[in-house]
């Protein structure tokens, strides 16, 4: 290196840890005006997923799945995959299946509802409800049966992906016949008025080859005879596609809008006539983590321009502008069950940017959804647990070996907050900036969402940056206009390196892959979402209240004040 480029470093070091000081010396103020209410506060969040369905009655499966219903105040959605994919081995990495529907010799259908009725029964047991995703195409109706079932990772053997589950029927009237009968067992089993309350789906990402080896007008028609099966026995019941990729590429967005126009303007496949019943619309949106200089730069922006294609490509059919929108896989970047083994830009998974993450960019869809006007319910987190894998290997989960990481206290923080949305002033970045950019400046995101109800208020803050980077904790005044004048109680939580942090604890033990039961009891307790100092009363004696806190990067707090 020669004289001129060391010092131009040196001076580059010298500048960023100036301007590192000024920006912890300096506070960011957020506003926060409880009579300025912008919208409600939908539990938008409260959605998770998985492709193996065969891990919900499963220990840990299960455990996660009673941590996640006592989390929320609300019913929360659960969507898998494979419901209908027929039995071949055991469940792995990206495999489930539930024997459905098989034949006899002669052809005739035999419905086995054993493994599925398994899995909705823990769901229902804990006030869960499904997302019944019609899916995949069991072997004995495949159009291309073999091979089968695929390998994961890839089998040079098979070659690919998507084997036999992913073509289409090789006769409909069968194919109408299983979700048929799959409605009236569902009804038989759980009630007409239960039933009516879930969402129905009609395959998975149609667009893609991976898994739909048809064509567009097959799916169409797949997807008419499944909806007119779904109704003549559930007339009631909410049922929606097409469940496509990532919106900001253009091969998707373009499927996205040949649905919307079959389903406006079409030939309806079963009934010959004029368009096709559409319940609510479902797309996927996902990042794109990569690594800059061997550091994880998680791209905000890219996950959020396809939320913002998808809202915008909606918003432009009148007729459906105002059905509900499903953001059917909502994440930071597509393959949950690829470890960071293989790909060290996954290593946010187990730490806190990934929680800090997510409290950033549901608070965007939000935006983003009053912006377009359109009618937002939903946001699925694709993320569960792998059972008996290595402790914290990195895949997108949300617990290890029964063990919750950060990510799932953002969910806890999300389930405190209910009432009305309140608008913030005064934080990091703008909308235009984080779609266009992301969040790759000097500065963090330090901004926040905030609700409020008839007797308590929530504020999030989080200090998010898309690279994983060190930096100083920032300084941040929390300027509340409005509480009720008398005595209020302050409690706060925190997700961050030393706090509600299983990860961390785990590394400090020394990364054991086969901890003692004392060990495993500890990092339960560190999964959980605990208060990061104790509860104080303050009396507001002004139309403004003050409260600071000093955030580190890649940390998120709660402060709930409540009143009586």
């Amino acid at each position: 290196m020669n004289t001129h480029i060391l010092k131009i470093t040196i001076l580059l070091i010298v500048l960023s840890q100036f301007m590192a000081f000024r920006l912890k010396s300096q506070p960011v103020i957020l506003t926060v005006d409880l009579s300025n209410e912008i919208g409600h506060m939908n539990p938008i969040w409260a959605m998770f997923g998985y492709d193996e369905p065969n891990y919900t009655y499963m220990k840990d499966g299960k455990k996660l799945l009673s941590e996640i219903s006592a989390l929320s105040p609300v019913p929360v959605f659960v969507r898998v995959h494979n419901i209908l994919t027929t039995d071949e081995g055991e469940p792995g990495l990206k495999w489930g299946s539930t024997n459905a529907y098989t034949e006899d010799s002669n052809g005739n259908p035999i419905y086995d509802w054993t493994k599925v009725d398994k899995i909705f029964d823990t769901f229902i047991e804990r006030g869960l409800k499904p997302i019944v995703e019609l899916g995949f195409m069991p072997k004995a109706i495949s159009s291309h049966p073999e091979p089968y079932r695929h390998a994961w990772p890839k089998n040079p053997e098979i070659g690919e992906l998507s084997t036999g589950w992913a073509y289409p029927p090789n006769d409909y009237n069968k194919w109408a016949g299983l979700v048929t009968e799959m409605t009236k067992h569902c009804i038989y089993r759980y009630g007409q008025k239960e039933v009516e309350s879930w969402y129905w789906e009609v395959w998975n990402e149609p667009d893609i080859s991976i898994y739909w080896k048809g064509t567009t007008e097959e799916y169409f028609k797949m997807f008419d005879v499944a909806v007119e099966a779904v109704k003549n026995v559930c007339p009631k019941a909410q049922v929606g596609g097409p469940t496509t990729t990532d919106p900001r590429d253009e091969k998707a967005a373009g499927f996205l809008r040949a649905f919307l126009e079959h389903c406006q303007h079409g030939t309806n496949y079963t009934t010959g006539k004029i368009g096709s019943p559409l319940d609510y619309i479902t797309f996927h949106c996902k990042g794109a983590p990569k690594l800059v200089d061997g550091q994880v730069q998680m791209n905000i922006n890219l996950q959020l321009q396809s939320i913002s294609k998808g809202f915008e490509i909606v918003s432009t059919y009148p007729k459906f502008k105002n059905l509900p929108i499903l953001l059917g896989e909502s994440d930071p970047e597509g393959c949950a069950a690829c470890s960071m083994a293989g790909n060290p830009s996954l290593a946010y998974r187990n730490g806190t940017m990934y929680s800090t993450y997510q409290a950033a960019v549901f608070a965007k869809t939000y935006e983003l959804a009053d912006f377009y006007k359109v009618n937002l319910k939903g946001a699925v987190t694709w993320a569960f647990e792998f059972e008996n894998q290595r402790w914290f290997d990195g895949y997108r989960d949300l617990a290890t070996n029964g063990v919750n990481k950060p990510v799932l206290n953002i969910y806890r923080m999300y389930g405190m907050m209910s009432g009305k949305r309140i608008e913030v002033s005064g934080g990091g970045y703008d909308m235009k900036t984080m779609i266009e950019k992301g969040v790759k400046g000097i500065n963090s995101d330090i901004n926040a969402l905030a609700s409020k109800d008839k007797s308590s208020m929530a504020v999030m803050v989080w200090n998010y940056h898309d690279n994983d980077l060190p930096s100083l904790a920032s300084n941040i005044e929390l300027e509340i206009i409005g509480l009720p004048k008398g005595k209020v109680i302050v409690q706060e939580y925190r997700i961050d390196k030393e706090n509600c942090n299983s990860f961390e604890v785990w590394k400090k033990m020394g990364s054991p892959q086969n901890p003692t039961q004392e060990q495993i009891t500890e990092l339960e307790k560190a999964g959980q979402l605990k208060l990061y100092t104790s509860p104080e009363w303050i009396k507001t004696t002004t139309s403004k209240t003050i409260r600071k806190i000093e955030l580190p990067r890649q940390g998120v707090s709660l402060l709930k004040f409540s009143w009586y």
